[in-house]
């Protein structure tokens, strides 16, 4: 660490902290510092400025950083890829996971284990050799932990749920430095707490899930002019209305910049993006899909049979850094009237702001409680309704749509610190309140607090 005046008993506290750990120390006077805080939602909005960065390398990294904060006072938070943050780590200390990142598939009992940092195009590819695939989300770049933790809603959530239903292990480091395993059966009240609760309750630094045998899809996305779009969503609406479980999918509204990384065909313009996830046949898929393009002129079209090792080519999400905010809420209906709001807000000739504006079905199992009961919420719902926004963009669109809500939100649709405190909003009062129980027993002092926060109450 760099030269720099400290009470002497934090400064020896840091001199056992360097000592233990295998990975670097960083304080903010450190050559990278300011390249290890960087992560993808950061420019101008989660500018994380920790006393101390820890770049673990492994699990004993992970003990020593929590140890050290809790021996000081301080908060800890943690970052894998920096998608989705919530409160910046102002002051506290950052544990950086990126560097624990190992990957392992087991074929015979359709298990993947990960570590703290792995992203999900690893799991992806060492899965789709075994003909395999894990409930990963639109993003291959996303972080496993942080999406599963956080219920994990993804291309094959109306078959097979969600991602946190299918977790059977978590390698934990709790407030007081302890490693727990946790499994149903040890620490059951956490591992409920876990799988749904996010970050709230320590640092997981290893998962170990099932994964599910799909080898391929009929799956990509039509792209429909913003003019149309009236007519492609109530086309989609409807059609959601009639599908079976085997199709997952979603509708954007985007109004992406015109700037040179944007595809020409999106510059500056709005478009319609429906996204197709279908693990049936190709013929049958077709026959679904026809009413949607039936339902304008494509720009394009990229629905066909394709290996799931592509699954990101559905969506298509941004791979470049950019500030954001995303907000969300749980529909419990999509009626015509919903939909004529949505679009006086959202549609063509509208004062919309937003990036993006979807619109995702749920149903099928995600409606269904885990075979091990877990924390997530929003399972009542129809579909969720998602912005993604610069920074400062009123939250116009979603307060339009709130006479349709169920009056709970998604906890891994919001990103930005107006979003911190709406973490219970995410679950009903007896899911909470447990959440609040368990916090209570595993981080009394709410160390980990950097994070869409549940503070403990016993």
């Amino acid at each position: 660490m760099g030269p720099v005046q400290r009470h002497s008993a934090l400064d020896r506290a840091l001199s056992r902290l360097v000592a233990q750990v295998r990975g670097e120390v960083l304080a903010p006077e450190d050559a990278g510092y300011e390249e290890e805080l960087a992560g993808f939602n950061r420019i101008g909005l989660a500018d994380h400025r920790p006393h101390v960065v820890v770049a673990a390398r492994a699990t004993a990294d992970v003990r020593a950083a929590v140890s050290f904060a809790a021996q000081l006072g301080l908060p800890v938070g943690v970052q894998a890829t920096g998608h989705g943050t919530a409160a910046p780590a102002r002051g506290g200390v950052l544990v950086s996971t990126r560097r624990m990142n190992a990957v392992t598939v087991d074929p015979l009992t359709r298990t993947a284990q990960v570590e703290a940092g792995a992203r999900w195009h690893q799991v992806i590819a060492r899965a789709a050799a075994h003909g395999l695939a894990p409930l990963n989300g639109s993003s291959p770049l996303v972080g496993v932990v942080g999406y599963t933790l956080g219920g994990g809603l993804g291309p094959l959530g109306r078959r097979y749920g969600y991602a946190a239903d299918l977790v059977t292990r978590i390698e934990i480091v709790t407030a007081d430095g302890a490693l727990r395993q946790v499994t149903r059966d040890r620490h059951p009240d956490l591992f409920w707490a876990l799988r749904g609760g996010k970050g709230n309750f320590g640092i997981v630094t290893r998962l170990r899930f099932g994964l599910v045998p799909v080898r391929r899809l009929y799956g990509g996305g039509l792209r429909f002019p913003g003019e149309q779009a009236g007519r492609v969503l109530d086309a989609w609406r409807r059609w959601t209305a009639t599908v079976p479980e085997e199709m997952t999918s979603s509708v954007a509204l985007l109004r992406l910049p015109d700037a040179p990384d944007v595809p020409e065909l999106l510059r500056g313009r709005l478009t319609a993006h429906v996204r197709i996830a279908f693990t049936g046949g190709t013929e049958e898929g077709e026959r679904l899909v026809r009413p949607l393009r039936a339902s304008g002129t494509a720009l394009a079209d990229t629905v066909a049979e394709m290996p799931y090792a592509e699954v990101a080519d559905i969506h298509q999400d941004p791979t470049h850094p950019l500030p954001y905010h995303e907000r969300n809420i749980v529909l419990r209906e999509l009626s015509a009237d919903a939909l004529d709001t949505l679009l006086r807000a959202a549609g063509a000739g509208s004062s919309c702001g937003d990036l993006m504006v979807e619109l995702r079905h749920l149903g099928g199992a995600l409606l269904r409680p885990a075979e091990v009961p877990n924390a997530v919420g929003s399972r009542d719902g129809s579909y969720t309704l998602t912005t993604l926004s610069p920074p400062g963009t009123p939250d116009a669109v979603l307060r339009a749509m709130e006479p349709w809500g169920t009056g709970r939100r998604y906890l891994n649709f919001l990103a930005g610190e107006d979003t911190a405190g709406a973490a219970e909003e995410c679950f009903d009062p007896g899911t909470v309140a447990r959440l609040a129980r368990v916090k209570a027993e595993f981080d009394p002092g709410n160390v980990f607090r950097l994070n869409h926060n549940i503070a403990p109450r016993a």
